[in-house]
């Protein structure tokens, strides 16, 4: 197999993990601010099976980085996980309705010209 499909599973996993964790929290609403509703709110958001979900992908993206890391050096494999925060920018705009600025849009290509560089030289 690829290995850079290991690179590919971590990002994947981590993006739907974050994606689908605050689709589900702006459903269940704010943190309470007492503590024993904050503790309801936290559980019942734990039960949720799509946030059950997004904690069974982060431990599949842990997974996922682990063979990554078999086969990688360090510094050549963790500029791809900068991709993350590029895909759940447009993930979020696209879908949860998350605010599209121009400040954004150039921190996330200074972020790809960051992976290129690092990656190639």
């Amino acid at each position: 197999m690829n290995p850079y499909f290991y690179i590919f599973g971590t990002l994947l996993f981590t993006v739907y993990g974050q994606i689908v964790l605050k689709w589900r929290l702006n459903q269940l609403g704010s943190l309470p601010e007492g503590v024993k509703d904050k503790l309801l709110f936290l559980i019942k958001a734990l039960l949720d099976p799509f946030i059950f979900s997004g904690f069974v992908a982060a431990f599949a993206a842990s997974l996922c980085w682990m063979a990554t890391m078999t086969h990688f050096e360090i510094t050549k494999a963790y500029p791809f996980m900068s991709l993350s925060p590029a895909l759940v920018f447009i993930i979020g705009v696209l879908f949860l309705g998350e605010t599209f600025t121009m400040g954004k849009v150039i921190g996330l290509l200074l972020i790809l010209l960051g992976i290129i560089v690092t990656v190639k030289y």
